[in-house]
């Protein structure tokens, strides 16, 4: 197994994932949930992001390609969806607590867009194309299993966090985190726009 492959995807996918960061979002979704529910939304989204990026990393550019997609495209889409759900908690319109809530929260936006964003998609589809070997291929899929499981960590254990905050401290995180989905939704956004643009001008 190549090491330095192995650290380069590592802390590539470890930035784009960004734990610290994710963890005030989960935590503005997760709060008003039970011990249980929010340690089982956890391992979901992180369940799914594990497989979105195993699924582009063996067939992705297959995949757009087939359904005549564009990465720009798939951003925009990550983008629209974080906005939906950013317009939820600064308005305090989130669903109640439920098992169906627990999921859908896991799903979207934790395990995708926000952990298997477009940006995860892309770093981890480079990779896959620039490997040579078998050995790089197991540096890939073991950095990719090492990120996931330092996120499930951050994640699993930062229910201590809200025991601190209590309901009225989880109330302003989560305006916080709507502030911030916000931010990174427009930001996709307008990167995928760049993107377009760019690419039609170079066609022209």
């Amino acid at each position: 197994m190549d090491l330095k492959l192995f650290g380069e995807v590592f802390v590539t996918l470890l930035v784009i994932t960004d734990p610290p960061g994710m963890m005030p979002i989960f935590l503005a979704l997760t709060g008003p949930l039970p011990a249980r529910d929010r340690n089982r939304a956890a391992w979901q989204a992180v369940a799914l992001a594990l497989g979105v990026i195993v699924i582009f990393a063996v067939a992705g550019q297959t995949l757009l390609d087939y359904l005549h997609v564009d990465l720009p495209a798939l951003q925009a889409a990550g983008g629209l969806l974080l906005v939906l759900v950013a317009l939820e908690l600064l308005t305090g319109k989130t669903d109640g607590p439920s098992t169906d809530a627990t999921s859908n929260i896991a799903l979207v936006p934790l395990g995708t867009p926000l952990l298997a964003g477009p940006g995860a998609i892309v770093a981890t589809m480079l990779f896959v194309q620039q490997a040579d070997g078998l050995g790089d291929y197991t540096a890939i899929a073991v950095a990719i299993l090492a990120v996931m499981v330092a996120v499930w960590i951050v994640l699993r254990f930062s229910g201590g966090i809200v025991k601190i905050l209590r309901p009225g401290g989880i109330e302003v995180l989560t305006r916080i985190a709507g502030l911030l989905l916000a931010a990174i939704a427009v930001q996709l956004i307008a990167d995928a726009v760049f993107a377009f643009v760019t690419h039609y001008v170079n066609m022209t």
